[in-house]
């Protein structure tokens, strides 16, 4: 039997290379939490707004970004669809380890990103954009896919590789999170290999144990398809390698 990092791999080459449309049926092991036709499983929240609140003050801006969830995103030919405004995608369940696969188009000049148990992000660049020396940690020409929240000059925080494709093409990524360490692939190439996400939150304390999948909405369009969840139990993750 192939180790379950080699079946990880297969699993999403014959995925990725298989699809051509949107598709909400799962390769093997894993399941749709989009279901190409609707928003059911998914609510607005945009969790920097209310970092700072709390109590009813906190409770009355997540009900009024829910209500306003569904004028910002749609859904259009089995796609998630945003134009860059309003409260992100966020799944009503919560994950913990797990491999995830989801494909992305965007726009010139937007600005993404995915995160992971509510934590920023798996970043999503223009990488047409030129690197500004008046702001030296923010890299779009580095490419999609690094865990920009992270402190500056850390392992993952840049990607490997520039491995967007042309706009008007999709993305996909296969991303893996086990414990607090994220592997990041970017249409079949490795960007992150095993880094550590920190809790942008608070980091004096380690990524939560579970929370949602949040797709970020930025300043121009961006569409999703094809999101596909596989939890991994903690006897799998025991046998997987700390680096790939």
């Amino acid at each position: 039997m192939p180790s379950p990092s080699l079946r990880l791999t297969v699993t999403s080459a014959l995925f990725f290379a298989g699809i051509a449309m949107a598709d909400p049926s799962p390769p093997e092991g894993f399941r749709a939490i989009f279901n190409g036709k609707d928003l059911t499983g998914w609510h607005g929240l945009n969790p920097h707004t209310s970092a700072k609140m709390v109590g009813d003050k906190k409770a009355a801006n997540h009900q009024q970004q829910r209500a306003e969830f569904p004028s910002h995103w749609h859904v259009e030919n089995g796609e998630l669809v945003n134009v860059g405004t309003g409260p992100y995608a966020t799944t009503d369940e919560e994950f913990g380890d797990i491999e995830f696969l989801i494909e992305y188009k965007t726009v010139p000049g937007a600005d993404s990103g995915i995160y992971l148990r509510g934590t920023p992000q798996i970043q999503i660049w223009d990488k047409t954009q030129s690197f500004d020396p008046k702001k030296p940690d923010r890299k779009p020409h580095l490419g999609s896919g690094g865990l920009f929240n992270n402190t500056p000059n850390t392992p993952g925080r840049d990607p490997a590789t520039v491995a967007d494709k042309p706009f008007g093409e999709w993305n996909q990524f296969r991303i893996r999170q086990i414990g607090n360490r994220t592997w990041v692939w970017l249409n079949d190439q490795l960007v992150v290999d095993g880094a550590p996400m920190e809790n942008y939150w608070d980091r004096t304390q380690p990524l939560p144990a579970k929370g949602p999948i949040m797709l970020q909405t930025h300043g121009g369009e961006i569409r999703w398809r094809n999101l596909f969840v596989r939890e991994i139990s903690p006897q799998e993750a025991a046998l997987l390698p700390s680096k790939s």
